[in-house]
């Protein structure tokens, strides 16, 4: 009786890897674009741009019913809209609205405390509108009461 050699392969050939990583990577591929993570950044800093508005224009509320509908110094009704901040040319709500506001927000996409990225806006009814100027993936962040 003859003695038959029987040799067990055992792994995997190089081009059955090679298959594998190319799918998979063609897969991850397919996942970034899909999840777009620069849309999804600049949504998360738009949701904070929402919150930061109506933040403001809460404070800005509260502070007209404590003192008798006045209005806080450096706002005039039918006042265009002006940034918020300590620049020359700017509003500075910090100090009226510190009772109402731990600190006065700023824009998450480089605002600072000279130039908070969000502006106020007052009409002729006393509406006051608070908006984010630099809002992102064509989106519109504004407040009105």
């Amino acid at each position: 009786m003859p003695h038959i050699n029987k040799k067990t392969q055992t792994g995997f050939t190089l081009i059955e890897l090679l298959v594998v990583v190319g799918i998979i990577a063609l897969l991850g591929t397919v996942v970034i674009v899909a999840l777009n993570p620069v849309r999804r950044f600049a949504d998360a800093r738009n949701s904070r741009r929402w919150g930061d508005v109506n933040s403001i224009l809460t404070a800005v509320h509260e502070y007209i019913v404590d003192n008798d509908g006045a209005l806080p110094t450096g706002l005039a009704t039918s006042q265009a809209a002006t940034e918020l901040g300590s620049c020359g040319t700017c509003d500075n709500l910090s100090t009226p609205l510190a009772p109402y506001l731990r600190s006065m927000p700023t824009d998450p996409d480089g605002g600072t405390a000279a130039n908070t990225g969000y502006f106020v806006e007052v009409n002729a009814n006393n509406i006051i509108t608070i908006s984010a100027a630099n809002a992102e993936n064509s989106e519109t962040v504004e407040v009105s009461r």
